[in-house]
């Protein structure tokens, strides 16, 4: 018998997340599909993850939003919008996001 998340493995097929900041991932937004947006995501190491834009729409994302803003104001030192939190709260986070 197997135990099943849906939520998690949703999140994971949703979050595209590059494994590196490497030129590539940095130079350019064409590997981000119309309607999704890249952010940085961590608190020390930053992980790009791509988001569906629906997101930006959600009170829970919006207060992460406010948070960026209070930390990094509008000068993000990945070049991209970079979201101070911890991945596996970022993860948790959209895998309930996709269950609305």
């Amino acid at each position: 018998m197997a135990i099943r998340f849906p939520g998690i493995i949703h999140a994971k097929h949703i979050l595209r997340r590059t494994n590196s900041f490497s030129k590539q991932a940095a130079s350019t937004s064409l590997d981000v599909p119309k309607g999704y947006l890249a952010v940085y995501v961590g608190e020390s190491e930053k992980k790009r993850f791509v988001i569906p834009i629906s997101y930006l729409n959600q009170p829970t994302f919006q207060q992460l939003l406010k948070k960026a803003e209070e930390e990094f104001g509008f000068d993000h030192p990945m070049g991209g919008l970079t979201i101070p939190c911890s991945e596996d709260m970022f993860i948790d986070l959209t895998s309930r996001l996709d269950e609305l």
